[in-house]
């Protein structure tokens, strides 16, 4: 796959069948996320796959209950403007947003893979995201939808140790990884422009280009 593919379309892809991801596309996976950098080269980060029936039956109810936060919390106020103003763009994409949501909770328990990351002494991520992007570009290259989520930290401790992961050794869970083979289609995601969210030289100075559409593909 070109790279710059992978780079366009990689986005969250919550909606996936329940076909199982074959053990060699996860091996390539695993493979391509290790090889990303790590501050001074510690790789102090630890990976774990989650297929089993019973563990992801645990899981799913933590995780409904961690959705249910955000609602009620955090995104309280965007809610609540969507839902006085339907019709505008922006109350039409939140819906959007919020019914994958729902169904990834809704169904959570038949992902047919997980993957999670954890770090030791990276309390920025800097040195677990770039290898959980190279997993995400990586299932892209194979076909395989993701969608990263770091809902589960509100449970505090409760995932780390129905995951069996050792206390007092200093491995914080970073973030879960839903994947699967997706049932819609790929496409090159709707963002803000480059230029509107970037500065040369100084906040808020012109970043000196404009871009108005992707510019892949050509």
């Amino acid at each position: 796959m070109d790279l710059h593919e992978a780079l366009y379309t990689t986005r969250a892809m919550r909606r996936v069948k329940p076909d199982p991801i074959p053990m060699d596309v996860q091996e390539r996976i695993l493979d391509a996320a290790v090889r990303a950098p790590s501050g001074g080269n510690t790789q102090d980060w630890r990976f774990m796959l989650v297929d089993d029936r019973d563990l992801l039956a645990g899981l799913g109810p933590m995780y409904r209950d961690c959705i249910d936060i955000l609602w009620t919390g955090f995104y309280a106020d965007r809610l609540a403007a969507a839902a006085e103003d339907p019709d505008s763009d922006e109350s039409k994409q939140w819906t959007r947003i919020k019914n994958s949501v729902d169904d990834a909770a809704t169904s959570f328990e038949k992902y047919p893979l997980l993957l999670f990351a954890f770090s030791k002494g990276d309390p920025t991520g800097g040195s677990i995201f770039p290898a959980v992007w190279s997993a995400m570009l990586a299932a892209r290259a194979e076909g395989v939808g993701s969608s990263l989520t770091s809902v589960l930290l509100f449970k505090g401790d409760e995932v780390p140790n129905l995951l069996g992961v050792p206390s007092g050794e200093g491995w914080q869970m970073n973030c879960c990884v839903p994947m699967g083979y997706p049932t819609g289609r790929w496409g090159v995601a709707k963002r803000t422009p480059a230029h509107d969210v970037s500065y040369r030289n100084g906040w808020g100075n012109d970043v000196g280009f404009e871009i108005p559409d992707p510019l892949w593909p050509r």
